[in-house]
């Protein structure tokens, strides 16, 4: 059970890969994209009534928001999330807190503006659109099987890269090797899987750098 003190803490220590502020739940959309990215990350926590800046605003009413983000749980996130709610009054104001667990069935869909369905992970405090890579990992972690991993001169050519250089991407290791695309993302997914190399990704660019 939160107390006051854990809530001022919470704020303290300002938004992050699983803390998200919101003074108020304004749109279905945007906050099933948050809680999306939450679910396929490690899960986080909403804290409802507290503004971007840290000032606890409070929530005016709560069953309102309850009701919103009940509704992006429910029909704006695939599989849909099961939220858990906590009130904590934090100097005579109601803050609603709501954890989003990190997820078994991922990856987790949230239903866009669009009407199209996507994929989101959390970046430091942002959710940003996952990439075709992350969601083929995220598919494949759900796997029992594992990967069982046969290193052939591509793979052996990006391990090499990799000990002399930082960084690649998707694109810089597909014109190297001269394949295609698809089939660089088919060995990254695989190498990341089995730990060997990590995958990086930013509001501007995903990048892959060696375990």
């Amino acid at each position: 059970m939160l107390r006051p003190y854990h809530i001022k803490q919470l704020i303290f220590e300002g938004e992050g890969v699983a803390l998200d502020f919101k003074r108020t739940i304004t749109s279905c959309e945007k906050i099933a994209k948050t809680m999306v990215s939450f679910a396929n990350n490690k899960g986080g926590k909403l804290l409802i009534g507290v503004a971007d800046d840290g000032t606890i605003k409070g929530v005016k009413a709560e069953d309102e928001e309850k009701y919103m983000i009940e509704k992006a749980c429910t029909f704006y996130a695939k599989p849909m999330l099961e939220p858990i709610f906590e009130e904590v009054y934090v100097d005579d104001k109601l803050v609603l807190v709501v954890s989003i667990s990190s997820s078994d069935t991922k990856p987790h869909y949230a239903l866009g503006e669009d009407q199209k369905w996507w994929v989101y992970i959390r970046v430091k405090d942002k959710s940003v659109l996952a990439s075709k890579i992350v969601v083929d990992v995220l598919r494949k972690q759900q796997d029992e099987e594992g990967v069982m991993i046969t290193y052939s001169s591509k793979e052996k050519a990006l391990l090499e890269y990799l000990e002399e250089n930082e960084r690649i991407t998707l694109k810089e290791y597909a014109q190297m090797l001269n394949i295609s695309r698809r089939r660089a993302s088919r060995i990254m997914v695989n190498l990341i899987l089995s730990g060997v190399i990590r995958v990086h990704t930013t509001e501007k660019e995903e990048f892959y750098t060696a375990s």
